[in-house]
Order: C-alpha cells, then sequence, then structure tokens
C-alpha cells in the first residue's frame, strides 16, 4: 500500500513541474506580447498588447499556484483528501486563486470589448456574473465550513502544526 502511495505521490509531483512549466511558458509568452508594445506609439492597441500580456500573466499565476498548492499538499505533507479540513483548506485555497485569476480576465475581457467589439461586451458581462456567483459561492462554502471547523478542533490544530512545518 505504502508503495501506491510513493507512485501518487510521484505522478502528483510530475503534475505541480508540468504546472509550473506551463506557467513558465505563460510567463514567456506574457513577456513577448509586452514586448511588442516597445516602440509601438502609444494608444488603444498599445494598451490591448498589455492587457493581454495581464491575461497570460493571470493564467500563468493560476498554473504556478496549483502547482505550488500541489506540491504543498500531496507531496510535502503527504495529505489525503480524505481528511476534511485538508479538503476545506485546499478549496479556499484554489478558489481564492480562481477567482483572482478570472478577475484579471474579466478585465481583460471588457477592456477588449470596449475597444474591439461591442458585441463581446455581452460575453465580458457574463464573465462578471459568473465570478460574482464564483465568490459568493466561495462565501457561503466559508460561512458553512466555519460550524464545521468548530466541530473538529483537533484537525484544525493538526492542519496548523503542519503548516509551521512548511519552509
Amino acid at each position: 500500500m505504502k508503495f501506491l502511495l510513493h507512485l501518487y505521490a510521484l505522478a502528483h509531483a510530475l503534475m505541480a513541474a508540468l504546472f509550473a512549466a506551463a506557467s513558465l511558458l505563460l510567463i514567456g509568452q506574457a513577456a513577448g506580447a509586452a514586448w511588442a508594445v516597445v516602440g509601438m506609439p502609444l494608444g488603444t492597441r498599445a494598451a490591448q498588447h498589455v492587457i493581454e500580456a495581464m491575461g497570460l500573466l493571470a493564467a500563468a499565476v493560476v498554473a504556478l499556484q496549483v502547482s505550488q498548492t500541489v506540491v504543498e499538499e500531496e507531496v510535502v505533507r503527504a495529505a489525503h483528501m480524505s481528511a476534511p479540513t485538508r479538503a476545506r483548506r485546499f478549496l479556499s485555497r484554489f478558489f481564492v486563486v480562481v477567482l483572482v485569476a478570472l478577475a484579471i480576465e474579466t478585465l481583460v475581457a471588457t477592456f477588449k470589448a470596449v475597444h474591439e467589439s461591442l458585441d463581446h461586451l455581452l460575453y465580458a458581462s457574463l464573465l462578471v456574473l459568473a465570478t460574482g456567483a464564483l465568490l459568493a459561492s466561495w462565501g457561503v462554502f466559508v460561512h458553512l465550513n466555519r460550524s464545521a471547523e468548530e466541530l473538529e478542533p483537533e484537525a484544525m490544530k493538526r492542519a496548523k502544526e503542519e503548516d509551521a512545518k512548511l519552509p
């Protein structure tokens, strides 16, 4: 059984490395998009390149944060998601990353729609609504889990002790 758990840790480490590599590729793409602005006259076209770079960086942040979360939760701590406290903390951390990236993408989509085609503004507004719904869902999730954490204070204490062990 321990061999199987080591295989899972190895698979998680590989996935984390691939997420980190994807993040580096996105950062390179963002740098390329931003570099294209150098020497370009200031204006809407230059701003669109910068906004595109921001969108790529938002995706890079998500990939890097997912990589870090997987490494910390599955490789370093060897935590198993069957532990309710650990699962709640993992989901909360993931929600934060996704919400920040979605908020940035919403700004990017809105800016592009306003400057390129107002037909796309509907999609940007739907993205705003979806991001708001996800934020509200996360708030409900946190609220409902606060009472669950009060029911299992020893699990929360163990999780905090594990946090102190991380470098």
